[in-house]
C-alpha cells in the first residue's frame, strides 16, 4: 500500500469560510500536507492574517479571496476569482455558514433568510459555479471532491433554539446526497457533520454547555483541530476516492451512540 494514500500534496483546494474555525482547521491540514489552498470569507483582514499563518507552515500555500456567498452573484464572483488563478480545482470545501438562536416567537423571516441563504443556497451556488474547475480535475479513476460542512444539529435536535440553523444543515445533508448522485463518477460529494469544536459560531454554546456536552459525549471531550483536518484529508485524498453521498458525524459519538 502506497504511503501517499492519505496525502493531498499537490492538490488545489478552495475552502469557503476558511479564515477561522472549522474552515481554518481544514485549510491548515491541507496546506501542512502540501496543497495549494484558496481560502474565502467576507472579512479581508481576518483572511489575510489566516493566509499568512498558513503560509508560515511550509509545505503548500494559501491565498485569500474576499467573498460574500449569501447571494448567487457572490458565489459566481468567487468561482470567477478562483478560475482566474487556476484551471482546475481538486477539492471544494463548502464551509461558510451562519447561525441564529432565538425563542420560537422571535425567529423572524430576516434571520431565517440570512441563515438559509448562506448555509444552503450558498453551498448550491458555489458548487454549481465551480463545476467547470472540478470537472477539469476529476475523472472516474481519480474524482474531484466536494466536501460540505453540515452539522450534527441536522441529525439530532439541538440543545438551543436554532431553528433555521438545524433546518439548514439537514438540507445540506440531503443536498449532498442529491449532488453525489448527479455528479458521479467524476466528482464525489460528501458531508462532514461536526459536533462541538472550538469556533466563533460555537462559542456561546460551549460557554453555556461545554462541560455538559463533553460529559455527554462517549469520547468525553470537545473536538480538536486535527480531528477535523483528518476527516477532510481522508475525503480529499486517494483513500476517500470510493466514498460519495456519505454524511460523516465527527462528534465524539454524540449523534450516534450518545
Amino acid at each position: 500500500m502506497s504511503d501517499d494514500l492519505f496525502s493531498v500534496r499537490g492538490k488545489t483546494a478552495l475552502v469557503t469560510g476558511g479564515s477561522r474555525g472549522i474552515g481554518a482547521m481544514i485549510a491548515r491540514g491541507f496546506v501542512a500536507d502540501g496543497a495549494r489552498v484558496f481560502i474565502a470569507a467576507r472579512k479581508a483582514a481576518e483572511l489575510e492574517t489566516t493566509a499568512a499563518e498558513l503560509n508560515d507552515l511550509g509545505g503548500g500555500s494559501a491565498s485569500a479571496i474576499v467573498a460574500d456567498l449569501s447571494s448567487e452573484d457572490g458565489a459566481r464572483a468567487l468561482a470567477d476569482a478562483v478560475g482566474a488563478q487556476t484551471d482546475h480545482l481538486d477539492v471544494l470545501v463548502n464551509n461558510a455558514g451562519a447561525t441564529w438562536g432565538a425563542p420560537l416567537e422571535d425567529h423572524d423571516q430576516a434571520s431565517w433568510d440570512r441563515v438559509l441563504n448562506l448555509n444552503v443556497a450558498g453551498v448550491f451556488h458555489v458548487t454549481k459555479f465551480c463545476l467547470p474547475l472540478l470537472r477539469a480535475a476529476g475523472s472516474a479513476e481519480e474524482p474531484a471532491r466536494v466536501i460540505n460542512i453540515g452539522s450534527i444539529d441536522g441529525i439530532q435536535v439541538p440543545i438551543m433554539e436554532t431553528y433555521s440553523y438545524s433546518s439548514s444543515k439537514a438540507a445540506v445533508h440531503q443536498l449532498t446526497r442529491h449532488l453525489a448522485k448527479q455528479l458521479a463518477p467524476a466528482i464525489t460529494v460528501n458531508a462532514v457533520a461536526p459536533g462541538p469544536f472550538e469556533s466563533k459560531m460555537m462559542a456561546a454554546t460551549l460557554e453555556s454547555f461545554g462541560e455538559q456536552i463533553a460529559e455527554q459525549a462517549p469520547l468525553k471531550r470537545i473536538g480538536r483541530p486535527d480531528d477535523m483536518a483528518g476527516v477532510a484529508r481522508f475525503l480529499a485524498s486517494r483513500a476517500g476516492a470510493y466514498v460519495t453521498g456519505a454524511i460523516i458525524p465527527v462528534d465524539g459519538g454524540l449523534a450516534t451512540v450518545g
